[in-house]
């Protein structure tokens, strides 16, 4: 049963992804599992010695901005993003469809735009040779994650959108046989 059935929307069931979701949701429960360890363990020293670890503020935030968009990808993938459903399920399916694809191109758009920013910027750190102020790694090791995980944001969108149109289709010969 898909995400779209389980919230009890009014809209056709759609089939689940042929490129399944879980390596989405292990990652981000190993980014979660991950904050909440080296947090813990920094409170846990600080509290002891008086001393804070360099790396967990460093680390914390690059896995909190890894998760996100490894959420974003999963929202993409089972069509969990922000909508007002309460007009999108009351409109004709015509609409309904011009509304996914609406989400659609404004998903592809925004994060193209994060592919391409977030790429110049991951170049622009590499060429120039900047390091984090905390570890002294270089930053592009943290930046290069947004754009490689925004392509697959588009992809999970675009897979969606055909599943949903096709199970529209299916609905709509359903509904003319009967």
């Amino acid at each position: 049963m898909s995400d779209i059935e389980e919230e009890g929307q009014a809209a056709v069931p759609v089939e689940e992804p042929r490129i399944p979701i879980t390596t989405e949701r292990a990652l981000g429960a190993v980014a979660m599992a991950l904050i909440c360890l080296i947090s813990f363990a920094n409170v846990v020293v600080r509290y002891v010695t008086d001393f804070s670890f360099a790396f967990t503020e460093e680390y914390s935030t690059f896995l909190m901005v890894f998760m996100t968009f490894v959420g974003a990808a999963l929202a993409s993938a089972g069509n969990n993003h922000i909508r007002i459903a309460v007009i999108v399920n009351r409109l004709p399916p015509a609409g309904r469809i011009f509304c996914e694809m609406l989400s659609v191109v404004a998903t592809t758009l925004m994060f193209s735009l994060v592919i391409y920013y977030g790429g110049l910027l991951a170049w622009f750190e590499f060429q120039w040779g900047e390091t984090s102020p905390g570890l002294g790694y270089p930053r592009w090791i943290y930046t290069i994650w947004a754009p490689m995980i925004s392509i697959v944001v588009i992809l999970r969108a675009w897979g969606f959108a055909l599943r949903y149109l096709r199970a529209e289709r299916r609905a709509r010969l359903e509904g003319t046989a009967s």
